[in-house]
């Protein structure tokens, strides 16, 4: 299944229902989890979803509505009906309803282009498995790939992520924006993910070369910008794990 038959599928999907454990969702929300752009859209579907539910219960019922609705019914009388106060009652929620709805179309919701909202989705997205470009421990290799994609190649790789062996690196989407990742392999099977995007597209990153530190999930991220990339470093184990690798250290 590909991207845009699981597109199809997923908008049928009613967030918080049983349709999660429907079969004829799980090849689509695997794909979902698969492709990021796919995975991105597919939030803000939910979200959607979610809002426009919550909207509609909040909408308030006329408390006399069934006896307005009954004291209005005489089979004998011929009445315009459009003027029954029922019916205006009624035709006033379908406004509001079809209000919400026009509304939310025409003015999806924003998505957060922080540099959080970056950082945190580059990392969880790590901890769910990405799929790589291409797997290799030779550091040059990757390189070479990245500048033949058009990826971002020119980066400075900190002295102790020179030493590490590579595990393959992947060139990702950021809001029409590319992002390289870069994969080091830092033994016993702890994966060192390291993400380069230029300084322009993530207008709130980190302003010096001074590492900040979040921990986002199982992992703790190192943010940092120098020249014209911004960078983020995630792995497992704490800050002074990731400062490691950050800083040559004394012997």
């Amino acid at each position: 299944m590909d991207s845009p038959q699981a597109k199809e599928i997923l908008l049928r999907y009613r967030p918080g229902t049983s349709d999660a454990a429907d079969p004829e969702f799980t090849g689509a929300l695997e794909q979902a989890r698969r492709d990021p752009e796919l995975g991105r859209w597919f939030e803000q579907h939910c979200a959607f979803q979610n809002t426009i539910r919550d909207r509609l219960r909040r909408l308030p019922v006329p408390a006399d509505l069934k006896e307005t609705i009954l004291a209005g019914h005489q089979p004998l009388e011929i009445a315009v009906w459009w003027r029954r106060p029922s019916f205006q009652a009624l035709a006033a929620a379908a406004a509001i309803v079809l209000w919400i709805g026009l509304a939310w179309l025409r003015s999806p919701p924003r998505e957060d282009r922080s540099f959080a909202a970056f950082r945190d989705r580059v990392v969880r997205n790590a901890q769910r498995g990405y799929a790589m470009d291409m797997t290799t421990t030779n550091l040059n290799e990757i390189r070479r790939f990245l500048t033949t994609h058009n990826g971002h190649a020119d980066y400075a790789l900190p002295a102790p992520l020179q030493k590490l062996p590579g595990d393959g690196c992947a060139i990702l989407r950021w809001h029409n924006t590319k992002v390289s990742m870069v994969c080091f392999d830092s033994g016993k099977h702890n994966d060192l993910y390291l993400f380069v995007a230029d300084r322009a597209d993530l207008p709130d990153a980190p302003a010096t070369d001074e590492p900040l530190f979040a921990r986002v999930e199982k992992l703790t991220a190192a943010s940092w910008s120098a020249g014209d990339k911004t960078y983020v470093l995630a792995g497992p184990g704490d800050e002074q794990f990731i400062r490691g690798y950050l800083h040559e250290t004394a012997p």
